[in-house]
C-alpha cells in the first residue's frame, strides 16, 4: 500500500509542480493586458476586453497556482503553536485538517462542475451525468452562457479551468495526506 502512496505522490507532485511553473508566468500576461487597458485608454479608444480578460487570467494564474502553493508549502498558516511542534504531531495535526480541505474542495468541484454544466446550456440537477452524455453524445451543448458586460465573452472556458484547478488542487490534498500517513509511519516522503 505504501508503494501505490508513494507512486501516487510522486505523479501529483510531478503533474502540479509543472503546472504550476507554467502557471507562475500568468502574472506577466496579467501584467501585459493591464499595461495594454492603460495604453489603450490614454491614447487610443479603451478596449473592452482588458478588465474582463484580467480577471479571467487572475482566476487561472490563483487557480491553478494553488496546488503548486500547497505542494511547497508556501499557503498561509497560523505559526502560532505549529512551528514549535515536532514533526509527528504536525504531521497528526495535518492529517486532521486536510480532511476537512478536502471536503471544502468536494464541495466547490461539485459546484465548479454544475456551473460550468449551466454555462454550456445543461439546466438540470445532474451535471455529472450531463458530462458524461456529452462524451457519449446522449446529451449536447445548449445555448452557451455569456458574460452580461459589453465584450460578452464565452464562460464555459474560464469555469472548466477552474474544474482543471480544483481537481488538481483535490489531488494535491490526497498527496499531502499520503505524505502525512506515511511520516506518521515512520517513513521517509
Amino acid at each position: 500500500m505504501s508503494g501505490v502512496m508513494h507512486g501516487f505522490i510522486r505523479w501529483v507532485d510531478i503533474v502540479n509542480y509543472r503546472i504550476g511553473r507554467v502557471a507562475m508566468y500568468g502574472i506577466f500576461v496579467l501584467m501585459g493586458i493591464l499595461l495594454w487597458s492603460s495604453i489603450s485608454k490614454t491614447f487610443f479608444l479603451p478596449s473592452l476586453w482588458t478588465l474582463e480578460m484580467a480577471q479571467f487570467v487572475m482566476v487561472a494564474y490563483y487557480i491553478l497556482g494553488g496546488p503548486y502553493s500547497i505542494q511547497l508549502g508556501s499557503n498561509v498558516r497560523m505559526d502560532l503553536l505549529y512551528g514549535e511542534w515536532s514533526l509527528r504531531k504536525k504531521a497528526w495535526f495535518d492529517l486532521f485538517t486536510v480532511l476537512f480541505l478536502i471536503f471544502y474542495l468536494c464541495v466547490l468541484l461539485y459546484g465548479a462542475v454544475s456551473s460550468t454544466a449551466y454555462s454550456l446550456g445543461y439546466w438540470g440537477t445532474e451535471p455529472f451525468s450531463y458530462f458524461g452524455g456529452l462524451i457519449t453524445g446522449a446529451e449536447e451543448v445548449g445555448r452557451l452562457e455569456r458574460s452580461s458586460t459589453a465584450w460578452r465573452p464565452y464562460m464555459w472556458p474560464i469555469k472548466a479551468i477552474m474544474i482543471l484547478g480544483m481537481f488538481l488542487m483535490l489531488l494535491q490534498c490526497i498527496s499531502e495526506l499520503f505524505k502525512d500517513v506515511l511520516r506518521l509511519k515512520g517513513e521517509t516522503v
